[in-house]
């Protein structure tokens, strides 16, 4: 069903993001892996097909999402996918309360989670623009930004609020583009204590703190 379809996978090393890898290049697509972790990312690539390949990115770095998306369409000719998937859950450590909220947090979560979500549109939408229309952007939220009591920290479900409503008005304002923007409410996988409890698996989970439908 993705037969000459290019997509990219940002936070596609593992978890989610190395799951729609698999699934994008078993249906034909060739597929970025984006992630900041080279060893998994790589490895990953070097286990698929050659229409998988991998490059190093930093969501929460504006540059590197631009030079991503203009190197895929100056190899490919075009990008038809781009999957929003990096994104850190928080320190599961901590209790799961708005009293006990953490301003340093706080500021990482909304800059890994909202800001890299939105530079991640913004670029994939350019070049889909540009190339004529059509296209999908997906991005990865939480059951959590809409259903309260559910057990994230309260920071991680007030950036998937805001990743729902980044995704409506993008929707809205680049259909008439022929380009679709969806993102998946997700529930918590078995990845996210492994993901999210230290601090060099906490950077960016590669979306394995999140489980799409």
């Amino acid at each position: 069903r993705l037969e000459g379809k290019v997509a990219i996978v940002t936070g596609g090393a593992r978890g989610i993001g190395e799951a729609a890898v698999r699934l994008f290049e078993a249906h034909g697509a060739k597929v970025i892996i984006a992630d900041v972790e080279d060893n998994l990312g790589n490895s990953l690539a070097d286990s698929l097909s050659p229409d998988v390949t991998y490059a190093h990115c930093d969501v929460t770095s504006e540059s590197d999402i631009e030079t991503l998306v203009n190197s895929t369409v100056s190899e490919h000719g075009k990008l038809d996918v781009m999957f929003n998937n990096a994104g850190v859950l928080g320190n599961q450590s901590k209790r799961k309360s708005i009293l006990d909220l953490d301003a340093d947090e706080f500021d990482r979560i909304m800059t890994v989670n909202v800001r890299g979500t939105a530079l991640g549109m913004k670029h994939a939408a350019r070049a889909m623009v540009n190339g004529g229309g059509g296209g999908c952007i997906i991005s990865t939220a939480s059951v959590a930004g809409v259903m309260g009591g559910l057990g994230p920290p309260p920071v991680h479900a007030l950036g998937s609020t805001r990743i729902v409503g980044l995704t409506k008005n993008a929707a809205c304002e680049l259909g008439r583009h022929g380009i679709r923007v969806n993102c998946n409410l997700a529930v918590r996988s078995g990845d996210e204590d492994a993901a999210g409890g230290d601090a060099e698996g906490e950077r960016y989970c590669g979306g394995g703190a999140f489980s799409g439908e």
